[in-house]
């Protein structure tokens, strides 16, 4: 009886620990060559239907052509950010793989 009560509460102990992460916010960079003004707008436009970006963090730089955002990597991958750009017709640069991993 003692054990199953010490097995029991070292679950709901691993159980909480680990529910408690609920949010990762990061700070990434994209790097569009042909950024414009123009297709600024379809930037977030396409991004706009996503959880997890953070809407008021864009800082688009138009000389260096990128936006730097902040999102929750709980809710959605730099990948899908940067895939959802480029399927809206804004061109972005991936990063080179450099190492034997799946992703970006």
């Amino acid at each position: 009886m003692k054990s199953m009560r010490i097995i029991i509460l070292a679950t709901v102990i691993a159980a909480a620990i680990i529910g408690c992460r609920r949010e990762d916010i990061r700070e990434m960079t994209v790097t569009m060559p042909g950024l414009t003004e123009t297709n600024k707008a379809k930037v977030v436009e396409a991004l706009a239907k996503y959880n997890g970006v953070l809407k008021d963090s864009y800082v688009f730089d138009m000389k260096a052509h990128t936006l730097t955002l902040r999102y929750d990597s709980m809710q959605i991958a730099q990948a899908n950010i940067r895939y959802a750009i480029d399927e809206k017709g804004v061109k972005v640069a991936f990063p080179a793989k450099t190492d034997n991993r799946a992703g970006h």
